[in-house]
Order: C-alpha cells, then sequence, then structure tokens
C-alpha cells in the first residue's frame, strides 16, 4: 500500500476506535448508573470492632440491605478495633467533611469516650439514625450450675469477687453497664464485681464455651447458634419482654426490678453539607423500610427503634449524660 494510503487507514482506524469507546461508555452509564448519580454513590461504612459483633452485625446487614435494593453503589467496609470504638471515633473526627463516609456506634462508644477520656465524642459528630434497641441477656454454659437468675444472685451476694461476669464491651460499655446496675439492683456494690472484659461477642462466646467465665452479659443475636445448639443457656433477658424464640423469663418475671436495652446507630462526620446530612438520612431512611432490613431485625432478634433528625440527637445527649452519671459512681469518669 502507498504510505499515503497507509497513514490514512491509521488515522481512521484510531477515529473508529475511539467512537466506539466513547459509544461503549455512553451505552455502559445506561445499565450501570454513573458514579454522579446519588443512588449509586460508592460509601465507606467504619465499624468500631472486630468481625462478628454486634456494631459489626448490624453494619454488614444495613450495607447489605442498601446494596441489594439498589440504593446506593458498594460499600467499602473497615473494621476498625483499638479502645472500645474510640479509635474509629477519632479517624471519624479527622474525616471532617468527608461526605462519603459513616459509622456504626452505639452505647459501647458513648461509654468508651469517657472511660479513654477522649475528645472525639458524639456530640462533635454529625448523627444520621438509631437503628435499632437489643436486650441484654444472662449466658451461662450449658452444665452451669446457675440453673435460675436465683441460683446466680445466691451466689453472687455470697460472695461477689468469686463470680467472674463476662462482657462483650470494655468499661462503660452496655455489656459492662448492664451487670454493674444488675449488681446494684440485687444488693452488691457494683465495685466489688468481678467483670472480664473481651473485645466483642465473638471472644465472649469463646470464653463461655472454654469456661473461663462463669457469666456473660451482652446482646443475644451474637450467640444465636450456641443458643440454638444447646452450649450456653439463657437465665433471663433484660427487656420489658421475652424476646420471641429464646425460651427465658425477663428479669422482671423473676423478681429483678431492672429493666435494661443497648441501641446503635450512624454517624458521619462532623463538618459535611446539610444536603449530604439530609442525604444521607434519606438513604437509611429508606432502607429502614426495605425488606432485606426488616428480615435482619427478625433473624437477629434486634427490636426497631428507628429515628432521626432532632429525635435522634436528643437522645444522644441523654445518652451521654446517662451514661456519664453511671461511671462516675464508678469512679471511671
Amino acid at each position: 500500500m502507498h504510505p499515503s494510503r497507509l497513514a490514512r487507514a491509521r488515522r481512521v482506524l484510531v477515529v473508529l476506535v475511539t467512537a466506539l469507546a466513547l459509544i461503549g461508555v455512553a451505552t455502559g452509564c445506561g445499565v450501570t448508573r454513573g458514579s454522579d448519580d446519588p443512588n449509586n454513590r460508592r460509601l465507606r461504612m467504619m465499624i468500631p470492632n472486630s468481625p462478628g459483633g454486634g456494631y459489626d452485625l448490624t453494619g454488614r446487614a444495613a450495607a447489605t440491605a442498601l446494596e441489594d435494593n439498589e440504593l446506593t453503589g458498594r460499600f467499602e467496609i473497615t473494621n476498625v478495633l483499638g479502645a472500645s470504638g474510640t479509635v474509629a471515633m477519632q479517624r471519624l473526627l479527622n474525616e471532617e467533611g468527608a461526605d462519603d463516609l459513616v459509622m456504626v456506634m452505639g452505647l459501647g462508644v458513648v461509654g468508651a469516650v469517657y472511660t479513654n477520656k477522649s475528645e472525639a465524642t458524639p456530640r462533635e459528630m454529625t448523627p444520621i439514625a438509631r437503628l435499632v434497641e437489643e436486650q441484654e441477656g444472662i449466658l451461662v454454659p450449658a452444665d452451669s450450675p446457675f440453673k435460675t437468675v436465683d441460683d446466680l444472685v445466691e451466689a453472687w451476694k455470697a460472695d461477689p469477687g468469686s463470680v467472674s461476669v463476662g462482657g462483650g464491651s470494655s468499661p462503660g460499655g452496655p455489656d459492662h453497664l448492664f451487670p454493674m446496675q444488675l449488681a446494684d439492683e440485687v444488693g452488691i456494690d457494683p465495685t466489688d464485681v468481678n467483670y472480664i472484659s473481651y473485645d466483642g461477642g465473638g471472644p465472649l462466646t469463646t470464653a463461655l464455651l472454654g469456661e473461663k467465665v462463669d457469666v456473660g452479659m451482652s446482646g443475644l443475636g451474637e450467640f444465636e447458634g450456641q443458643i440454638a445448639e444447646g452450649t450456653l443457656r439463657v437465665l433471663a433477658v433484660s427487656g420489658d419482654e421475652r424476646l420471641d424464640g429464646v425460651d427465658a423469663p425477663t428479669l422482671t418475671e423473676e423478681g429483678v426490678d431492672l429493666v435494661f436495652t443497648n441501641w446503635r446507630g450512624v454517624l458521619a462526620p462532623p463538618g459535611i453539607t446539610d444536603e449530604q446530612r439530609e442525604y444521607l438520612v434519606d438513604l437509611f431512611t429508606e432502607m429502614h423500610e426495605t425488606d432485606d432490613w426488616q428480615a435482619a431485625l427478625e433473624s437477629n432478634g434486634w427490636t426497631d427503634n428507628f429515628a432521626t433528625g432532632e429525635e435522634f440527637e436528643d437522645f444522644l445527649v441523654e445518652q451521654d449524660t446517662r451514661v456519664a452519671d453511671t461511671l462516675k459512681e464508678l469512679g471511671l469518669a
């Protein structure tokens, strides 16, 4: 071929390849929404404890419901361990203005902020939504001598230090606050409680099954398998009513005048715009209505406790005050 014709042919080929590439991008946008589509944004989610814990189960259930219902794009989920959630809270604070990041948190993080003397408090962040409420349960290994709450209380009052109580949170978390309030209610000085902290439900399960602790106090969603197979027993639950699928009385039924519940929600970094906050609130509100999320509530034994806006903001302030008062009484804040 003549050189000039060859050069022209090459130029035509380049033009054709470029045109085809542009057509591919355009048609691709018709199948997969572009990154500018708010319904297909890729977001990041931080979870402040280990895989298998309550925050992890809640966050991943929410992300799955959002993704599977095409309410958003893929979530990049990161478990950020350390200082019972305050390491993750500090990272959230450091990402001020980041409009693609959320963090799952709850009562345990509120308490950890005080016990770790962190400046990254929930009040510094942007509240998005409260998602669930969860009862605590009193768990023992299958062959435990404690068959009822009365058995536990009798041994506990006789020698408080001899009964080791494990929880999936450090001091200030729900699994710590619950046995302290329970001890106080049955006439035991909370400072005498032999409490052993574990980083989430997974390590606590191992400790209970290995009989390294006598009693575990935690949310029951993380122990469904062991309860179902009978390797762990539930002496009582801490809410107003019995839990469906759990053959155990409430504390009030057992004569203990105490109702205690944990909760989990979502925060965003400080400094995001009102528009971005509204986008995230709307996103989780839509998620809350999905069948997938409703199924997650049922399968995990979570109580629907959804709230946004001023209701969630006021709730955070109330929880912050309540936890601070409790920990000050224990000399931990």
